[in-house]
């Protein structure tokens, strides 16, 4: 590339650091928000909170890069086009080739990118941001907990409880097997192992209902021990947490899914990048409205993908309508010239 494509290349590349720098900040600002929320009252070290947002950031960048192209493209010939510099590189004599060279690298790099995260790294930091978050959520020390806000330990077993300066009050137990059984004390003591979680409750109360019938039973002390057959077994069944070649290997048809779906991301990028190039540099229409529109039909489009991809695991059919999605886009602009021809006739 020459000096202008290099120019140019540039450009695009500082707006699109700026975009990527506020979305990805925002985005995961609120996740690592949450994140505090929710495992601020297990008494979870806050570096350790931090130490596992980061692993959630290669997945905020794949989820961003559509943003990234839509607004860096914007920002980076809107300063282009307000400080007359597209003048000046058709003025000298040079082609659109030379604004053409520096948006393909950009949508190359963008699309080398996109499969990189979506298929091998964003899987991998994924994985380990799972696991590692299984593992804190189920490391519990019960006497640093200031709010328990209804701990599922299995698919069985649910507690609640309040921690007053360390004596558990308010305990309230449920076990859904055979028959659901409710168990409330107003205080008592909880102590956990490798295998089981034991509890002795003082002064409260037990029911059990079975089928049609109703057993009560008060107590002044009641000893009860619970297995936690799932605590320490972290499973890999979030397909986020999958890189191709796991989901290549699989047998189950979603996750066979989730490679059309990915694929149709990046897809979205090359469609995007396309528009841009034809409605607004080839035609040589910098004007605001005009980049607004495309900003307008680029969010659409995005929103679309977004909506319909959870129907694609039960129609397979909503793979052709997230295609027709990132094909349609490029109608609108020639939809428009007929319905101004028309008014002018």
């Amino acid at each position: 590339m020459n000096k202008i494509n290099l120019y140019v290349f540039s450009q695009i590349i500082k707006s699109c650091t700026l975009v990527f720098f506020i979305f990805v900040s925002i985005i995961w600002l609120m996740q690592i928000t949450r994140l505090f929320n929710v495992m601020s009252h297990l008494q979870i070290n806050s570096i350790e909170i931090f130490n596992l947002a980061l692993f959630m950031i290669p997945n905020l960048i794949y989820v961003t890069l559509p943003f990234l192209i839509i607004f860096g493209f914007v920002l980076s010939f809107l300063k282009l086009s307000r400080d007359k510099e597209i003048i000046g590189i058709y003025s000298i004599g040079l082609s659109i080739g030379e604004i053409r060279k520096p948006i393909l690298l950009i949508t190359l790099i963008s699309i080398i990118l996109s499969l990189f995260l979506s298929f091998f790294f964003s899987p991998f930091t994924y994985d380990m941001y799972k696991k590692k978050e299984f593992n804190l959520r189920h490391s519990i020390n019960f006497d640093k907990i200031d709010f328990s806000n209804f701990i599922k330990f299995n698919k069985n077993l649910t507690i609640d409880f309040e921690n007053v300066n360390g004596e558990f009050e308010n305990i309230l137990i449920n076990i859904t097997a055979n028959n659901e059984i409710i168990m409330f004390s107003k205080k008592g003591e909880i102590t956990q192992n490798a295998d089981t979680i034991n509890f002795k409750l003082i002064d409260g109360f037990k029911t059990e209902i079975k089928n049609d019938d109703i057993e009560n039973l008060k107590f002044d002390t009641y000893l009860a021990s619970f297995p936690l057959d799932e605590k320490k077994i972290y499973s890999k069944n979030d397909p986020n947490a999958l890189n191709l070649f796991e989901l290549l290997n699989s047998n189950d048809k979603k996750n066979k899914i989730i490679i059309y779906l990915r694929l149709i991301d990046t897809l979205i990028i090359i469609s995007l990048s396309l528009y841009f190039y034809y409605n607004i540099i080839k035609k040589n229409d910098y004007t605001l409205i005009n980049k607004l529109f495309f900003i307008f039909i680029s969010m659409i489009c995005v929103l679309i993908d977004n909506l319909f991809e959870s129907y694609v695991y039960e129609n397979f059919q909503f793979i052709l309508i997230l295609l027709i999605n990132i094909l349609i886009i490029h109608l609108f602009p020639n939809i428009i010239k007929l319905l101004r021809i028309g008014n002018e006739i």
